[in-house]
């Protein structure tokens, strides 16, 4: 399996080794890139595989909506989200003076001239 898929990067190397740059050809080498990094991945990973860079697969969380509208915090770390989320919704967030204390997604909910808001 991994000598075509090492046959099908060279092909698609030459390929773009022979095409000229210019603007008519961009998309074309785009496609190709594309291809490529594909390829390059399901040699390293296997096919079906993991995505280049994720650790776990099965990794993330799903929040269940709750609401009118869902609206999410993002930022850097210890800037005051937790804080923030607390004080809004009255949910009880872990928050410490080191950076990345919380390490999951808490929802909360908060009232807003008649409509719910999920945080």
């Amino acid at each position: 399996m991994s000598e075509s898929i090492q046959k099908q990067i060279e092909e698609i190397e030459a390929e773009m080794a022979r095409t000229q740059k210019n603007k008519a050809t961009n998309y074309h080498l785009g496609t190709l890139k594309a291809k490529l990094a594909k390829l390059r991945s399901e040699l390293i990973n296997g096919p079906g595989g993991k995505s280049a860079g994720t650790k776990n697969a099965e990794r993330g969380f799903d929040v269940t909506k709750s609401g009118d509208t869902r609206i999410g915090l993002v930022g850097f770390p210890s800037v005051g989200k937790s804080t923030l989320l607390t004080t809004l919704t009255g949910t009880r967030s872990e928050a410490a003076a080191y950076e990345f204390t919380t390490l999951t997604c808490i929802p909360g909910t908060m009232k807003y001239k008649g409509a719910r808001i999920q945080v």
